[in-house]
């Protein structure tokens, strides 16, 4: 799946396939400027900054069990978002540091350290990785990922995919081809 915020018209928290389809808000109520995502993985959560109600949320990948992580005026100024273990990590604009909140009771704040110009984050742990397994994208014998001639991506799970072409191509009739 791919998750992304939008706060155009109508602000949320939407999903859908690799492949864009099966678009599904996720959160479309009591939101207004949703800046930032996180996933954690594991549980299946997806905590994003709101930084025009200055909030940190959380919902379940369905859009259920919504609950506010931590709600003030500092989140106006917070960039970028990660999830690891039992903590939230996001950047300070202001001061430019790391700050890392208790994701359980968005009370514990503590500033890790400062960067020079940083407006993103990410955490990469060994534990964070899904682990690799065969999918529908893989090479077939002629080196075509899932047997694209441009581009493959995957669909409803790892076992689907949907071939799409470059700009400027359009796909054969054999859904694989591009002309």
């Amino acid at each position: 799946k791919l998750f992304f915020t939008d706060y155009g018209n109508a602000a949320k928290v939407e999903r859908c396939d690799m492949d864009g389809m099966n678009r599904t808000w996720i959160v479309d109520s009591k939101i207004e400027q949703p800046t930032a995502l996180a996933l954690d993985l594991i549980n299946k959560y997806v905590y994003w900054l709101d930084i025009y109600l200055e909030t940190v949320e959380v919902v379940d990948y369905q859009g259920r069990r919504r609950q506010i992580i931590t709600k003030g005026r500092q989140i106006r100024h917070l960039c970028g978002l990660a999830v690891f273990e039992n903590y939230l990590y996001t950047i300070n604009s202001d001061d430019l540091s790391v700050l890392r909140i208790n994701r359980y009771n968005g009370s514990d704040v503590q500033a890790l350290a400062r960067l020079d110009n940083a407006k993103e984050i990410r955490v990469y742990q060994k534990r964070t990785q899904a682990a690799v397994r065969s999918h529908a994208c893989e090479a077939d014998p002629y080196g075509m990922p899932g047997g694209c001639s441009h581009v493959c991506l995957l669909s409803t799970s790892h076992k689907a995919r949907t071939c799409r072409c470059r700009t400027g191509f359009i796909l054969g009739s054999d859904g694989r081809s591009c002309k």
